[in-house]
């Protein structure tokens, strides 16, 4: 089940908020924890299992590790067993088919493949129950002794599928006291609501336009320009930031309706003026999860440069290496390691220098052509689309596919590159200071309201819109549920 679904939003959401505000505080936890199972168990039922494993063993092994109390050895036991099993199950379910076939690629053997099926959100939820029991280890947060509720914090239907990667220590508080009121409820819904937005309108719209490019480029008769395959890139990036972002701002807007604070995930990454800028901004919660639970414990930046560059290059493997089990991940994940490097001690000083829209251009490049490293699984295809994309194969330069791809989805392509900088950020701040400054009071009060009915009206004609769209349109993936 998607957040973008009619299912999920006239049955499954609505469902779940009347009982979860009809029953009194100590119920609702339960209430969220069966819903969430629930939500989980819609695809993947016998993953279930998986799941209540995991988090029974970090649950257990955090109750001895706060047992143990001031005994580190002991402590240091039950850590690296937790981070041995939850390790351990990520690495076979998604990986052991990559390292199978990679081997039978290597070294000529016939292995059979297991066909494992990828549980969905493993990469998240295995992130989260680990957050748990290092930040136990190093004394950070207070052992949870209800395992209901510890499953209730890694199962959570918001987060779960697709992040953001929530740390223990962000809701430990919150599983036990929160406040939950009308207000929360309405800014949770908004946030909801531009997220949905977002993934039908947008991401949805701009990524057929990158699918049909795609098809073109690899079809028996394929002419596609040069110029038709970087706007097939750009369209992929925009559709792959409004996807993850729209189900981050979706995941937060829910959290922050049951009474939780989810961290924010995504800041305008397409704004950014450099790599460094832009992984600062992107995916918030797993590059601030490999910082502080991979590059830091390595040593960071305080070995010398040779151990830094170690630790980013351990760090950049790793993070592409998440993203899924196929080499161009791993490709991916290098590529923006070196240029992270190479940000580091030689150019990033003089990129600072150099004029805005140059900082903006050069990001774009690096961003648009690693997410054409990204999409492709198949070396071979991503070899045929960046020669496409460079001129190194027969197509033109340009000619009239591209003109015909942009007339007939100018407008959509056209917002979504707005959108995709603070445009809206920018614009509320002038409304608020246009009414700070209203010279009478009344006059403000009246403002203020005609600007609420405005935004209420404009988001009932985009929700009746989005819903026309799922109704007909059966292209709604969310692109991060397969890692």
């Amino acid at each position: 089940m998607v957040f973008s679904s009619i299912p999920f939003l006239y049955f499954f959401l609505p469902l779940c908020l009347i009982l979860y505000y009809l029953v009194p505080f100590k119920v609702k936890n339960y209430v969220l924890l069966v819903f969430s199972l629930m939500f989980y168990a819609w695809g993947e039922p016998i993953y279930i299992l998986l799941m209540l494993f995991e988090t029974f063993s970090d649950y257990s092994l955090g109750r001895l590790m706060d047992k143990a109390g001031d005994n580190n050895g002991l402590r240091k036991v039950y850590l690296a067993l937790s981070v041995i099993i939850d390790l351990s199950v990520l690495g076979f379910f998604k990986y052991a088919d990559f390292l199978i076939e990679s081997l039978n690629a290597a070294a000529g053997t016939d292995i059979t493949p297991l066909g494992l099926g990828l549980p969905i959100g493993i990469s998240f939820f295995t992130f989260q129950t680990m957050s748990y029991t290092i930040d136990l280890y190093k004394r950070e947060v207070k052992v949870e002794k209800n395992y209901l509720y510890y499953l209730t914090y890694v199962s959570m239907f918001p987060q779960l599928i697709a992040g953001p990667i929530v740390r223990f220590s962000t809701v430990n508080e919150e599983l036990h006291e929160r406040k939950i009121d009308f207000e929360g409820f309405i800014q949770g819904g908004l946030r909801f609501l531009q997220g949905l937005f977002k993934k039908v309108l947008l991401a949805n719209s701009i990524g057929s336009l990158w699918e049909l490019i795609k098809a073109s480029a690899f079809a028996s008769e394929a002419n596609v320009s040069v110029a038709a395959a970087w706007l097939g890139a750009i369209c992929y990036t925009l559709q792959l930031y409004y996807d993850f972002s729209a189900y981050s701002d979706m995941a937060i807007g829910m959290g922050r309706m049951l009474g939780f604070h989810y961290l924010e995930n995504f800041n305008y990454p397409l704004s950014s003026v450099s790599v460094t800028d832009f992984w600062r901004r992107w995916h918030i919660s797993l590059s601030t999860w490999f910082r502080d639970y991979v590059y830091i414990p390595l040593g960071g930046n305080r070995h010398g440069g040779v151990m830094q560059l170690r630790n980013m290059f351990v760090v950049w493997f790793l993070t592409g290496l998440w993203h899924g089990a196929a080499w161009n991940f791993i490709l991916w994940g290098l590529y923006y390691g070196v240029l992270l490097a190479l940000e580091k001690h030689v150019w990033g000083k003089a990129l600072k220098k150099l004029p805005g829209i140059l900082q903006h251009l050069y990001t774009m490049f690096i961003y648009v052509f690693g997410f054409v490293i990204f999409v492709f699984d198949d070396m071979g295809q991503l070899g045929n689309y960046v020669k496409l994309m460079f001129g190194m194969s027969d197509a033109p330069l340009f000619n009239a596919d591209f003109i015909w791809y942009l007339r007939n989805n100018l407008l959509i392509f056209i917002l979504g590159c707005i959108i995709s900088f603070p445009v809206y950020p920018w614009l509320r701040s002038k409304l608020r200071a246009g009414s700070a400054v209203a010279y009478d009071l009344t006059r403000a009060v009246a403002r203020e309201s005609v600007i609420t009915i405005l935004r209420a009206s404009f988001y009932i004609v985009l929700f009746i819109l989005t819903t026309a769209c799922l109704v007909n349109d059966t292209y709604n993936p969310f692109l991060y549920f397969r890692f």
